[in-house]
């Protein structure tokens, strides 16, 4: 492969071996983080992007860390602008939104989430840049309620084959997650995008080179780095190294208490948390949903499952 051919691969095309949405003509992190000065010992600094495949991959993780050893950090999450525009991916047999349609099936069975990458064929992404800035805006908001709206938006562009540059569908996703439409609006066309802005710089001064990335760093100044989709026992391990003292919350994995917890959850995401297999998560799920416990939103590689009334 040439020199040419790699500066132009497409981020898009995610490498279920690295675990990573790697984008191109970059290199490894470099850049200094400050040393943390929160509440928490250890804060981790989130490099992600809405329409990234491996940063869904790793929501069955993430989620279980904050519930079991959320009590020793907090995660800010920054944008990495995976994809500016199709204009500058001409080469090496990627040149189209067409192209990612089958990689995000594959995708899909390899993290075993749910992913339909037929919205690269029906209503494809010119840009990841709008669903950014508009999580930027969210955050202006409140910052609780701007990831319920990035979970939101994932789900409507994996699961439901939405193209989320469109704003009916950002309006949507800010109303149902508790944010005002019209300032989110005001803000994506204002502020909001000097500070996607900030976030890609550091994420370049950072080395960041594909995503998911996270650091992870302590009040001394001490910094560790997880690089792509990782078991759930590596975030432990990396937290640990960090603060040898962090012990696992003992947390209740019945299905009411994790619904209640996560208002959707997928079958990897509802296995992982409550330590059971894929099958028999896949299993107990629905049969709740037979009992009508449980509504379903299906797709063509899986389900997404939230408690019947909500």
């Amino acid at each position: 492969m040439n020199e040419n051919k790699q500066t132009n691969v497409n981020p898009l095309l995610c490498d279920p071996e690295k675990g990573a949405c790697e984008m191109p003509g970059t290199s490894g992190a470099t850049g200094e983080l400050k040393p943390v000065s929160g509440p928490k010992p250890v804060h981790i600094v989130y490099f992600t992007d809405p329409i990234c495949s491996s940063c869904w991959g790793i929501e069955p993780q993430l989620r279980k860390l904050k519930l079991e050893y959320g009590a020793y950090f907090d995660i800010e999450y920054r944008m990495g602008g995976l994809l500016p525009s199709w204009d500058i991916y001409n080469s090496g047999g990627i040149s189209k939104p067409s192209d990612v349609a089958h990689h995000w099936d594959e995708v899909s069975a390899y993290y075993e989430m749910p992913i339909d990458g037929d919205v690269w064929l029906e209503d494809p992404l010119s840009s990841s840049y709008p669903p950014s800035i508009a999580f930027k805006a969210a955050q202006l908001q409140d910052e609780k309620k701007a990831l319920l709206f990035m979970r939101r938006i994932r789900e409507m562009v994996f699961l439901e084959k939405k193209n989320i540059t469109r704003w009916e569908h950002l309006a949507q996703a800010a109303a149902e997650s508790g944010l005002d439409s019209v300032k989110l609006k005001q803000d994506h066309e204002g502020q909001a995008e000097a500070l996607f802005r900030e976030d890609l710089s550091l994420a370049r001064s950072m080395g960041v080179r594909g995503f998911p990335t996270l650091f992870f760093s302590d009040s001394l100044g001490n910094r560790l780095i997880m690089y792509g989709v990782k078991p759930y026992e590596a975030f432990v391990q990396t937290l640990q190294k960090l603060l040898p003292e962090a012990q696992k919350k003992e947390t209740d994995t019945g299905w009411e208490h994790l619904f209640a917890h996560y208002p959707t959850l997928t079958n990897k995401e509802f296995a992982v948390l409550s330590g059971r297999t894929y099958g028999e998560a896949e299993q107990l799920l629905k049969g709740l949903y037979d009992q009508k416990k449980l509504q379903r939103t299906q797709c063509k590689n899986g389900v997404l499952w939230k408690r019947a009334g909500q």
